[in-house]
Formats: C-alpha cells, structure tokens, sequence
C-alpha cells in the first residue's frame, strides 16, 4: 500500500484548523489553504487513514470546479499539491444545498426516509403518493438544511424558514438555488456520459469579502455525492434492489457489526478492507471523470512532498 497522509499538521503554517478530513491553514490576503487528508471520518471519529483518498477528492474536486466555472464561480486560486487547494477564504453560507434526483438516503434528513415514514410535505415541497425506493423524482429538488458548525444535527428546512430565519437573503436564495440546479444539472449530463447516475449531491456556497457567492468545498466527489451504475438500474429498481454503487461504506458496515462505535472502542480495521477501499476511490475517480489516476512516486511520504510544495508560504 501507499504510505497514508493520517495527518496534515505543518507547523510553519499560520492559523490551523484540522477538520474531520482537512487541515486548513488561513493566510494573508484573504487566502486558505486546504490540506485533504487520508482520514476517513464516521460516527463522530476517524476510523482509518485510506491511502491515497486525500488525492482523489482534491482531484476529483478540480475536475469539477473546472467543469463547471462557467455556470458558478469557485474559490479556487491554483492546486500547489495534488492533496492542496489554495483558494479564497470565504465566509460559509449556513445553509447546506443538498440536490436530489430520486427518492433515495439513509439519514433522518434524507426524503425516503422521510416518505417511508408517510411524510409527502418536505422541504418546501410535495411529493406524489406511490413512489418505489430509488425511484426518479419528477424534477430535481433541493433539499436545503441547516449547517450545524459546532457539532449540532442538521435540520430540515425550507425556503420560507431560511428566510424567516434571516438565514439568506432572497437574492441570495435565488442564486444558491439556480446555481446548484444548474451545477446539478451539469453534473448528471456528464455522469450519464460515463455510464453514471448522479442521484443526489451536497453543495457548499460562501461568500467573499465584496459579498460575491462562490461554490467552497468540493464539488461531485464521491464523498459528497450519490452515484449509481446506470447499466444497471432499471434492472435493480424492478426488483426493488438498491443499485449498485461505489461500494466506500463496508468499513462502516464491517466495524457496525463488531461494534456501537458511539459508545464502544472500534477494532483495528483490517489492511486488506483499508487496501480495497483505496481500491474503490480511484475507481470512482477514473469513472467519474475519464482520467487516468496520477499515482505518486513509489515509496514517497505524503506530507514531505505537501511541506516541499508549500514551502513558499511558510
């Protein structure tokens, strides 16, 4: 296996913040820098370091923000590192702009969860009696929640609470919400064109100093989004099976039946499971965006190569 970057700590760096996954340092001239760890967070902990993860969402990321500049602006300055963004430091917005395509999840906050417990009034919408697990809504809605900073729970919300809340304004929701309908929409045209479906995604939008909303975070990577295998969806949704997917959550599972991770220790994860989620990320990588995955230098540790690179800013 690769060597894993588990941590991104760089004391030369100025203002750090380590995240479940990212280590972010706040520069001069309103700059940030993002450091994407290996970490793979779950159940309020890290369960594991999985090699290389760090280097597809950064890259994945960069496909899309790239992809897609001309429907929504983005923070991004330049990528001095394959793990780095250097890019705007924003204000974030507190409302997170989830888009779903078909009536799917697994949280509180999902809609079939939601449905399945007999609710049709959602987030500001209505849907139709008699809709199957996994089957494709009529249009793509958004599904906004609150954004818990301090470790709180998401919430449901819907546009006439956000802005009875103050929490946007109505220009400001007008806008979120033609971009992530619009970046939405670019993203399953070009999934489709990969043999993908994109079934839902999380989108995260700030603002810069002159109050300008742009895309932050990442954008279509398989952490913040939902894929299926078009190939075979027609064929799974008739037999009411869940389709097939990029299969990143057996680590979840594997520790789920061994443990109550929120209250018991979590065994040592397994090298071969750590092994083959790697595996997994760069699939999903090369079939999201057709690109051949860059791997690193044989033997090359992580972190000395990302201090080698931000040298310049220390």
């Amino acid at each position: 296996m690769y060597p894993v970057l588990a941590e991104a700590t760089i004391a030369e760096l100025p203002n750090h913040y380590r995240g479940k996954v990212r280590d972010n340092y706040d520069l001069p001239g309103g700059r940030r820098l993002l450091i994407a760890s290996d970490r793979l967070s779950a159940f309020d902990i890290v369960l594991a370091a999985i090699p290389l993860k760090g280097q597809v969402l950064t890259q994945t990321a960069k496909f899309w923000f790239e992809h897609t500049a001309d429907i929504c602006p983005n923070h991004v300055l330049e990528y001095p590192d394959p793990n780095v963004v250097l890019a705007r430091h924003l204000t974030i917005l507190p409302v997170e702009i989830v888009v779903r395509g078909y009536l799917a999840g697994t949280t509180s906050t999902s809609i079939l969860t939601m449905y399945n417990a007999g609710k049709r009034a959602m987030y500001g919408t209505i849907l139709p009696d008699g809709m199957r697990d996994n089957e494709v809504l009529p249009t793509p809605i958004i599904t906004p929640t609150s954004k818990a900073f301090d470790g709180g729970h998401d919430e449901e919300l819907s546009e006439a609470a956000i802005l009875e809340q103050g929490l946007l304004t109505k220009a400001q929701w007008h806008q979120l919400s033609a971009y992530a309908l619009a970046l939405f929409a670019r993203g399953q045209q070009m999934a489709a064109e990969r043999g993908l479906i994109l079934a839902d995604t999380k989108y995260e939008f700030g603002v810069d100093a002159d109050g300008t909303i742009l895309l932050a975070d990442e954008i279509h990577t398989p952490d913040s989004s939902r894929y299926w295998f078009a190939e075979s969806y027609a064929e799974r949704f008739a037999a009411g099976e869940r389709p097939k997917s990029f299969d990143k959550d057996f680590i979840r599972a594997w520790v789920t039946k061994r443990c109550d991770p929120y209250r018991e220790p979590v065994p040592e994860i397994p090298a071969e499971m750590i092994q083959q989620t790697s595996e997994v990320y760069i699939q999903a990588f090369e079939m999201i965006t057709g690109l051949k995955f860059d791997y690193p230098h044989d033997g090359e540790v992580p972190l000395e190569r990302i201090r080698r690179n931000l040298a310049r800013f220390f």
